[in-house]
């Protein structure tokens, strides 16, 4: 098995990414992995996914795509249910708020998360749902 970035997923992304504080696993396929972990809406355990995102200012975008399956993913399942939760950027950990972005902000996020990764366009054409691009903002007074 070789070193490279584009192998790394699931659970051997998220270890690979904590033990080097993101110098392996931040950077993949020509974008940009963050860690999101969030609370089960059923278990109430800690649950961590890497994901896609970008900046919007000082807020983390991410999108809920599941490769265009019919449902959502588990983890904005988790965030509609519990919307604190933690990212890691790197190796700097961050407490954030999770809400989904609608309308115009939708559209022009959406544009900003498709430049970065043009599947998510193959994916929304593949199903009926509304794939949901989730702001994540940092909490205050954390």
């Amino acid at each position: 098995m070789s070193d490279s970035e584009d192998e790394l997923f699931g659970a051997e992304h998220v270890r690979v990414y904590r033990e080097t504080g993101g110098q392996r696993g931040h950077n993949w396929r020509g974008t940009t992995i963050l860690l999101l972990s969030t609370t089960g809406r059923s278990s109430g355990e800690t649950r961590t996914t890497p994901l896609i995102y970008r900046a919007d200012g000082e807020r983390w975008v991410v999108v809920a795509s599941k490769g265009g399956a019919p449902a959502h993913p588990g983890w904005y399942e988790n965030l509609t249910a519990e919307p604190d939760a933690e990212i890691q950027v790197l190796d700097e950990t961050v407490p954030v708020s999770a809400t989904t972005a609608e309308g115009e902000e939708r559209a022009r996020l959406w544009s900003l998360m498709a430049e970065a990764w043009p599947a998510y366009d193959d994916y929304q054409a593949r199903t009926e749902r509304e794939i949901p691009v989730v702001v994540l903002t940092r909490r205050q007074g954390r």
